[in-house]
């Protein structure tokens, strides 16, 4: 029994030694895909540019990476209470989108590149919507829209960050002010309304005193006029009868009028 022991403790030792060799080997081995890459500290030192995408060592205990994805990521800013510059507070929320450009400031210049970009995100959020009134807010949102993005991207770009698009989604108002800007809305509408018919009886106003310009200048077109009336009338179905009188018998049943 001692000597089969003896006789097994060789095999035994470098059955060991291979596995851990064998896991040291794989614990070495790293793979990153295209949209990957990795930042290489040796003995807490920055190594180099990062790594990747592909196959590469790393020599175990003493090299340690971290990986960064370079695709776009989705940012969902959480609502915030803001109050414009007309005083009415809103309730805004929004959504930004970035990526990392250098993956080694993303790692060394910020702890949580992510948390940063977001906590940027709400404070830049109240500071700027604080400075519109709510009538900008709601009528100029590309704009404002295109402000964000430019103050963002340059607060975020120290560390590797690239702010492509920041939109505002929603904005919700308080139930009163809604009433308010519902009345305003229909006090517009029923002005522009009036103006429309003002404008209206004015062009046919203008257009009656050129017809009787010309009637005064042209008296047989007022006849004219008549006979196309009582044919108008004729060709209906209605009761009523029509007797033509001549204007000219009008003129001379006047009191001092005679006929021309």
């Amino acid at each position: 029994m001692t000597l089969l022991a003896t006789s097994l403790a060789p095999i035994i030792v470098v059955a060991v030694l291979v596995a851990f060799a064998i896991a040291l080997l794989a614990s070495s081995v790293r793979v990153l895909r295209e949209y990957q890459r990795g930042v290489v500290f040796r003995l807490g030192r920055l190594l180099g540019a990062p790594k990747g995408p592909g196959l590469f060592l790393l020599i175990p205990i003493i090299d340690r990476m971290v990986q960064v994805e370079l695709r776009t990521i989705t940012l969902v800013v959480p609502p915030q209470e803001v109050i414009t510059r007309d005083n009415v507070p809103v309730r805004v929320n929004a959504v930004a989108y970035f990526r990392v450009v250098d993956p080694t400031a993303a790692i060394v210049e910020v702890a949580d590149f992510g948390l940063a970009t977001s906590q940027i995100s709400q404070t830049t959020l109240r500071s700027v919507l604080g400075q519109h009134t709510l009538d900008e807010l709601l009528s100029e949102r590309d704009k404002i829209n295109q402000i964000l993005q430019q103050i963002i991207d340059e607060q975020t770009a120290p560390w590797g960050i690239k702010v492509s698009v920041v939109e505002v989604k929603d904005v919700e108002i308080p139930s009163g002010m809604q009433r308010a800007m519902a009345r305003q809305a229909e006090a517009e509408r029923e002005r522009r309304a009036k103006v429309i018919a003002a404008e209206g009886e004015f062009q046919a106003s203008s257009k009656l005193a050129d017809a009787a310009a010309v009637i005064a200048e042209h008296p047989i077109a007022l006849q004219l006029r008549y006979l196309q009336t009582l044919l108008e009338i004729s060709g209906t179905n209605n009761t009523s009868t029509v007797l033509p009188v001549p204007l000219d018998l009008l003129r001379a049943l006047r009191p001092g009028g005679e006929a021309e």
